[in-house]
């Protein structure tokens, strides 16, 4: 199935309670706050994967669990975002435009420990 992008989006901007969202996946949505890139949309693909992997409820059951660790350890917003397995692969790999044609099942598991806490 492929990902349905929406563009100019006031969803990012209504989510962000937290840390500031340019973009956002809401399986089988990709949605950004404006008109987006490359880059970005291979970014949220990889959450794409990420969530039917773990049956898209997993994931954001998982994705909270990370965060709320995070917040745990006294990591800022942003840090606590950053520390979570699932963007730290997406960071990683989403320059890689073939990454998703090579990419392992459940490859986050890679990414599960944190950077500097």
């Amino acid at each position: 199935m492929k990902p349905i992008v929406i563009k100019n989006s006031k969803i990012p901007k209504a989510l962000s309670f937290f840390i500031d969202i340019y973009a956002i996946t809401l399986f089988p949505f990709i949605i950004i706050k404006d008109e987006g890139n490359d880059i970005t949309i291979n970014h949220e693909k990889i959450h794409i994967e990420q969530q039917k992997e773990l049956w898209v409820v997993g994931f954001y059951l998982l994705y909270v669990y990370y965060w709320l660790k995070g917040k745990f350890k006294k990591q800022s917003n942003g840090d606590a975002y950053m520390n979570i397995p699932f963007e730290r692969e997406a960071y990683t790999k989403q320059y890689d435009f073939k990454y998703l044609d090579k990419r392992e099942k459940n490859a986050w598991k890679n990414y599960l420990s944190s950077r500097s806490s």
